[in-house]
């Protein structure tokens, strides 16, 4: 099993650990705040799974059926994590408001006491799993984990928010704190949704690699054209963590097959040595053979 796998399947079951404690606590005491925060980790829950599957599947070597591979699943996975924190946030906020304009919900001491103390236990639990996404996803390129972690991240903020306002409601009495810092925690979660969507979508329409990158690869092949006259037509897109470039390189006629092979090989080698998981295609043509078309 990857280290990618193995760190997919640790967000499964510490969402799993705190949607039962989120739920409990939310029940017992009625607070909304409690259990917009154990939906905000159901949803999580779900896209952890979903991270874990992908992740499985892009993995998987190139087939008959995908000969560009997998890569393509890690990037699905994320669009509809996004789709669904939409969801959860929307829910939130509804009923939200309509504590609000129902008036006062009064929560229990007791209630608040146990609130407070699984807010931080979560908001420390999520902190630990999340930091331990984000390296891993770092290390793996993977946008699945990036997406899961980031989700885990919020939790870290929302969820010592939602600590905080209930102490604050324990010391004062305002109980409309309780639904509005529920507002707070889904608006955070929306901006979140939006940031993984944009980033998971673009791959899926086959959008540029980002332009320092692409910069990067430029310079690149200037560097080593060794014969070659020039190169242009630079294509280049990311499937999942796999990156993919092509182009076309002029050489002088007279070149030989030889030649010019050695020459892409030289050039694709270096252009992996400077970006990790990158495939090279080069179409070869003969000087100012594109002047023609």
């Amino acid at each position: 099993m990857s280290v990618k796998t193995k760190t997919a399947r640790l967000s499964i079951w510490s969402n799993t650990t705190l949607i039962v404690l989120n739920t409990v606590v939310g029940l017992f005491s009625g607070s909304v705040s409690i259990l917009s925060e154990a939906i905000h980790t159901l949803i999580d829950l779900m896209a952890a799974v979903m991270a874990y599957y992908s992740i499985k599947i892009a993995e998987k070597p190139a087939d008959k059926e995908h000969p560009f591979g997998h890569g393509k699943y890690e990037n699905i996975s994320g669009v509809v994590e996004a789709i669904l924190i939409f969801i959860a946030s929307g829910w939130i906020i509804y009923h939200a408001v309509t504590r609000l304009m129902e008036g006062e919900q009064m929560i229990g001491q007791q209630g608040l006491t146990l609130g407070f103390i699984v807010m931080m236990v979560s908001a420390l639990i999520n902190l630990f799993v999340s930091r331990r996404l984000y390296k891993v996803a770092k290390e793996t390129d993977s946008i699945a984990l990036k997406a899961d972690a980031l989700h885990l991240s919020t939790h870290v903020y929302t969820s010592a928010g939602v600590g905080i306002s209930l102490a604050v409601i324990y010391f004062t009495g305002w109980h409309f704190l309780d639904p509005i810092a529920a507002i707070v925690v889904a608006s955070y979660i929306l901006k979140e949704a939006f940031e993984i969507l944009v980033e998971a979508f673009k791959p899926l329409a086959d959008a540029a690699l980002p332009a320092e990158e692409i910069q990067l690869i430029e310079e690149t092949i200037k560097n080593n054209l060794g014969k070659a006259v020039d190169f242009h037509m630079l294509r280049t897109r990311k499937t999942g963590s796999n990156r993919e470039v092509d182009f076309h390189l002029e050489v002088p006629g007279n070149m030989s097959v030889l030649e010019s092979h050695d020459l892409c090989d030289r050039i694709e080698h270096k252009l992996q040595n400077e970006l990790p998981k990158l495939k090279v295609t080069i179409h070869v043509e003969p000087e100012g053979y594109h002047d023609q078309n």
